[in-house]
């Protein structure tokens, strides 16, 4: 059994030089994830305290919610929210790369998921209606985003009142953000701070969109 360690170590080793590799570059400059290294996004030891069940879990997600999932990338989160969702609800699953979407096009429909829309934008821009989502996921993407604030002001319109963004964040990204630095944005924005879980190597913080006055 000698040589299935060896494979095991190889593999291991090569997981940790491409995520090194990765994070120097994304140190250096605003890029996400390349398309070619989805396989880090999917991949069990890059979960960490970020795994989708547990973030869904706690998003309380129902038959029938809109969720939009902001750098879905290849539906790590995705495609089990459109899961949950079905038969009559959606996810909104959009990235700024092509081969990123084309690859959760495929996941999905090896699964027989058909209540996804994929859409390609950067989300500072993204045509989205406003007020009709349940839930929105920025789920290591964040730092990824040149413009934060729009980001998030985007978020904000396209959510319902009342309605949740969940942010997790994880210091194996090299993207990481600091809770004290998204709440000042999300603060900028208008989002009331919520449920917050972890800690300072990973961590998962719900905003809400408050209600009208009456």
């Amino acid at each position: 059994m000698a040589w299935v360690l060896i494979v095991v170590v190889v593999l291991v080793a090569l997981f940790v030089g491409v995520h090194l590799w990765w994070r120097y570059a994304a140190r250096h400059h605003s890029l996400p994830c390349p398309a070619s290294l989805s396989w880090l996004l999917t991949n069990p030891l890059a979960k960490g305290g970020a795994g989708s069940a547990r973030i869904l879990d706690r998003l309380n997600l129902t038959p029938g919610m809109r969720v939009l999932d902001v750098g879905c990338g290849p539906g790590r989160v995705s495609i089990p929210a459109a899961e949950r969702v079905r038969p009559n609800g959606q996810v909104l699953a959009l990235d700024v790369q092509a081969a990123m979407l084309e690859k959760l096009e495929k996941r999905a429909a090896a699964r027989g998921i058909t209540n996804i829309q994929t859409i390609e934008s950067p989300i500072e821009v993204a045509a989205l209606e406003s007020n009709t989502c349940d839930r929105a996921l920025l789920v290591w993407v964040l730092g990824e985003i040149p413009d934060r604030a729009a980001a998030l002001q985007r978020i904000f319109t396209a959510l319902k009142p009342g309605a949740v963004l969940s942010i997790t964040e994880t210091l194996a990204d090299p993207h990481y953000q600091r809770l004290v630095t998204v709440l000042q944005l999300a603060e900028t924005v208008g989002f009331h701070r919520d449920q917050y879980y972890g800690g300072w190597l990973a961590y998962t913080l719900h905003l809400v969109k408050p209600l009208p006055a009456t």
